[in-house]
């Protein structure tokens, strides 16, 4: 089952090729906000199944309720005056980073691992 977010992933990126489909400018901080906080989310699922504790009703609901959160976020700040979408910009920018930091050491680990067994 792991071959389905890959298919879903080349489906679209074939179709922001192969079609003119434009957003209006207006809603590029909403879109951008929601594509880094489903990133995040991808990010940290990932993290969470190499740590051996993914669960799928906590990602879904993370995806969807991360992407609400920012959009709204933002969304609230346009109506103050107030660029709100740089702290979630920010904060998943963070959130990012560090569980890039700790798939790398998972990796890091299972590869000295499995590279020290192979010299035994």
């Amino acid at each position: 089952m792991m071959w389905l977010p890959l298919l879903g992933l080349v489906v679209g990126i074939l179709l922001g090729l192969l079609t003119d489909w434009r957003i209006p400018s207006e809603y590029a901080n909403y879109l951008s906000i929601a594509v880094l906080a489903a990133f995040d989310t991808l990010i940290g699922g990932i993290r969470a199944h190499l740590q051996n504790i993914y669960d799928e009703h906590v990602f879904v609901s993370g995806f969807f309720f991360n992407i609400i959160l920012a959009t709204s976020l933002a969304f609230l700040g346009v109506h103050l005056g107030v660029d709100l979408y740089l702290a979630a910009v920010f904060a998943f920018g963070v959130r990012l980073f560090q569980n890039i930091a700790v798939i790398r050491r998972i990796l890091l680990t299972k590869w000295l691992e499995s590279r020290q067994k192979n010299r035994l």
